[in-house]
């Protein structure tokens, strides 16, 4: 389904009870951050999203949380569940042929109804700019500073929309922002992300590199906002795969100061522009790994103007040490490219990246093993595809593990693997957030075949011992006979 704006899965949210409306005055300084991070980590019933309508000095509301459960997460994207997701990109790309002319004039007008959504639509009027602010003052909304090392205020969940200097392409990102004064934000698009490579074609234009024309959206429907964290390949733009699963057409209008399109039905819009050559110290930053990401240099964004709806919500979240809202986010982007991870290695029956892992740090792998070696071709395909070259660990199981039991997974990586043997060490790029690297950007990663061992694999391995198991006869019998033992 889709919404139109982030009030109506607001109001969603509020009918079934999944948010709180909290009165009571409150700091948009550390004490948001506090709050919510005790309700993130509380029980289902105790885990709801939360509208914080009095934040002190500031006349806009606060909206977390928003996306802390996978219900909520799955609710935001328009499905049920979020294996709903694979299901449905399942469906859409599968390639099996078509028998007949008639099967195969169906099956196009299928694809073609799938696909008449993606395409965003461009307006001329645009809810997210019944006010424009005169001057532009980031002070005025209540960005939050989420820890108390904080280099500052921080901008936490937005879409920043830019456009490749070169091919016009857009991108959309989630990259964060820290306030620096009323018109400058720290643009931390890290290198391996599509605005940094924005930057870098600006700057390989010379000493008349443009500057780089952005926009900061905050709000709108919610598959357009995870849509902007989901790792796409470069030319596949964002909008399209919001619309794909909204349903609907994106609609986008054209900012007031800058020439770019952002969300109509925005609540927020900051715009602004990136000069490739300026870049400030930005940071530290209490991060998703749980730990603060140290200050670095980063680019700088200039505000040329801020616009909102006349009633706007500020939308935020924050990130820390796991469970954490941003989890599910994650998990979202898991099951949503399985399918397609499943089109490049057939042999994949499921992926999980546990929130322990901070998303660059674990993924764990099952696949049907058929061959000496697959475990590490599994490996090598999965560090090469897009931002999992980021991974720092891989492990490999077999197709009957689950891979989101982790005490299944770890007992049959205990039981199965030899160091010696199963262990795979090597060198490749690393997150920009992986403090634990040799330097940054690039380290080691490791890959852990914990299959288990047949005649046909390499290498010295002793006979393969039979697992335990109850003969199915004696398991139905005592399944019929349960009551008789006087058991609950």
């Amino acid at each position: 389904m889709a919404y139109r704006d982030l009030r109506e899965f607001i109001a969603r949210l509020e009918k079934n009870k999944r948010l709180v409306r909290i009165t009571a005055p409150v700091s948009q300084d550390l004490e948001i951050t506090e709050i919510a991070d005790r309700v993130m980590k509380g029980t289902t019933n105790q885990n709801v999203a939360l509208l914080f309508e009095n934040v002190r000095e500031q006349t806009l509301p606060v909206v977390i949380g928003l996306f802390g459960t996978e219900e909520r997460m799955a609710w935001a994207l328009g499905v049920d569940q979020l294996d709903d997701l694979n299901t449905k990109l399942s469906e859409f790309i599968s390639m099996d042929m078509p028998r007949g002319l008639l099967e195969k004039a169906q099956r196009g007008l299928e694809m073609l109804n799938g696909l008449r959504h993606t395409e965003p639509r461009y307006v001329t009027r645009g809810a997210c700019q019944e006010i424009v602010m005169d001057p532009p003052n980031l002070n005025a909304l209540p960005i939050l500073k989420c820890w108390q090392h904080d280099g500052g205020r921080y901008i936490t969940l937005p879409s920043v929309f830019s456009r490749d200097p070169k091919t016009g392409k857009r991108n959309v990102g989630m990259y964060r922002l820290q306030v620096f004064d009323e018109q400058t934000l720290g643009m931390h698009w890290q290198r391996h992300k599509g605005g940094a490579e924005h930057q870098r074609v600006a700057q390989d234009v010379g000493a008349a590199s443009p500057k780089i024309p952005v926009a900061v959206a905050l709000g709108g429907d919610p598959a357009i906002i995870w849509a902007g964290s989901a790792p796409l390949p470069p030319d596949i733009d964002e909008m399209m795969l919001a619309g794909w699963l909204r349903g609907k057409s994106v609609d986008l209008v054209k900012c007031v100061s800058q020439p770019i399109e952002v969300p109509a039905d925005a609540e927020i819009v900051i715009e602004g522009y990136v000069d490739p050559r300026e870049q400030k110290l930005e940071g530290p930053f209490g991060d998703h790994t749980g730990y603060y990401s140290n200050a670095d240099y980063y680019p700088v964004m200039h505000v040329t103007a801020i616009t909102h709806r006349r009633d706007a919500i500020y939308p935020t979240t924050i990130v820390g040490k796991p469970p954490m809202e941003d989890a599910w986010m994650g998990k979202a982007t898991e099951r949503l490219f399985l399918p397609l991870i499943k089109m490049f290695q057939s042999e994949v029956v499921d992926i999980n990246m546990p929130p322990e892992g901070a998303f660059h740090n674990l993924v764990i792998v099952s696949i049907k093993k058929r061959y000496p070696g697959q475990p590490r071709k599994v490996m090598y395909g999965l560090w090469g595809m897009g931002l999992m070259m980021l991974t720092k660990t891989i492990v490999v199981v077999d197709e009957d593990v689950n891979v989101h039991n982790l005490s299944q997974v770890a007992f049959e990586v205990l039981a199965n693997y030899d160091p010696l043997r199963d262990v795979q060490i090597v060198s490749g790029p690393t997150d920009d957030l992986d403090h634990a690297s040799l330097e940054k950007n690039f380290g080691g990663k490791l890959g852990i075949d914990a299959t288990r061992k047949t005649e046909r694999d390499p290498g010295p391995h002793q006979k393969w011992p039979q697992e335990i198991e109850m003969s199915s006869d004696i398991r139905a019998l005592v399944d019929s006979r349960w009551k008789e033992y006087g058991l609950q």
